[in-house]
């Protein structure tokens, strides 16, 4: 299992502070916030492991692909396209997580789950292997563990290993069903 600490708002010490504590897998949110982080982080960054974990536009790929080890938030055919492009523009592919809208909410970004099956096969004939996993986030509101386990069994499903789910406050519950990675920020570097 694999922690990513979110690191999304907090200043590159907060970041090097978790590296010298022995920290290795980091998420940011924002694409231009994770490019100048990293690149203030310099050789400190050496062996870390950058995912890309909020909402990406298409216009953002490009930087996203040359920055990131990982891509959590796949959740259109156009983004899909624009990571396309961008891998074959700079000679390499991140590791790419599917997100999935557990729970149908309008306001928040991921395939429907009505959607998802159609599009989780539709991208494992484009990417392949660097298609590993699904991710989600649950109604805030909402009990997780449904969505968690209906996430597990989609994954399952279409024989995929990884399962990006769960954060500060339901991380334990996420494990117990099955989580590879969980996104944890505020347990690790405070409220922002």
């Amino acid at each position: 299992m694999t922690l990513v600490a979110v690191s999304k708002t907090h200043p590159a010490e907060a970041v090097l502070a978790a590296i010298a504590a022995g920290q290795r897998h980091f998420g940011e949110n924002r694409v231009q916030e994770a490019v100048a982080k990293w690149a203030a982080l310099g050789p400190a960054a050496a062996g870390t492991e950058l995912a890309i974990i909020g909402g990406l536009q298409t216009n953002k790929a490009r930087d996203a692909v040359r920055v990131a080890q990982v891509i959590e938030s796949l959740d259109r055919p156009h983004l899909a396209d624009a990571i396309e492009k961008a891998a074959q523009h700079e000679g390499r592919g991140p590791r790419l997580y599917i997100q999935v809208n557990v729970g149908d909410e309008p306001q928040k970004g991921g395939v429907a789950t009505a959607e998802a099956d159609a599009f989780i096969e539709a991208c494992r004939k484009r990417f392949g292997a660097l298609l590993e996993g699904l991710m989600c986030i649950p109604p805030a509101e909402a009990d997780p563990a449904p969505h968690f386990s209906w996430l597990a069994a989609c994954a399952a499903r279409h024989g995929l290993a990884g399962l990006s789910m769960g954060m500060s406050g339901d991380f334990e519950t996420a494990i117990a069903h099955g989580a590879t990675r969980v996104r944890v920020g505020t347990a690790i570097f405070g409220a922002r």
